[in-house]
């Protein structure tokens, strides 16, 4: 069999460029010790409300501290819960201040959603028995809306909120 010069470079080429890749993965994973997420918690997605961070007083924005923030969201067939209103209504717009930390807590009752707060680096996506949570710096004032990025079902498109960063 005959190849071509051009044929054993493009093969030298794509062998070196897979061995390159195995030592990149291999070093991050054996030697710097980089491993997938282990340390999530888990809960029980048809009790969730045992959690006590998702107990429905809990639901919504806590202020723990000064310019600090925990969001408490349980997520279910096309609706965030973020707790109620004083009139029983259910909370569609959390404000917040700007240059606050805020801890966004989420897990879901059903099936799996997404979590993402658009113009933000908020992006997570939540599973029935695991809370998923993400710290984030929200330092630009405006409106940022609160969307489901993985499809759920037929109402997926109704999933959302308004997250108001304030000055």
């Amino acid at each position: 069999m005959h190849l071509h010069k051009y044929e054993k470079i493009w093969l030298l080429f794509g062998i070196g460029s897979l061995i390159v890749f195995l030592v990149v993965i291999g070093v991050g994973a054996f030697y710097k010790g980089t491993h997938p997420q282990s340390h999530m918690m888990t809960i029980d997605p048809e009790n969730i409300e045992a959690n006590e961070a998702f107990q429905p007083d809990n639901l919504g924005l806590t202020k723990v501290d000064d310019k600090q923030y925990i969001v408490n969201v349980a997520a279910s067939a096309f609706n965030y819960d973020l707790g109620k209103n004083d009139d029983g209504s259910l909370v569609k717009k959390l404000s917040i201040p700007k240059g606050s930390t805020v801890l966004f807590q989420v897990t879901s009752k059903d099936v799996v959603h997404g979590f993402s707060l658009a113009g933000t680096n908020v992006n997570m996506m939540v599973e029935p028995g695991y809370i998923s949570s993400y710290e984030t710096i929200l330092e630009e004032p405006g409106e940022y809306t609160l969307l489901c990025n993985e499809y759920c079902g037929t109402g997926h498109h109704l999933m959302g909120a308004i997250v108001e960063v304030t000055e």
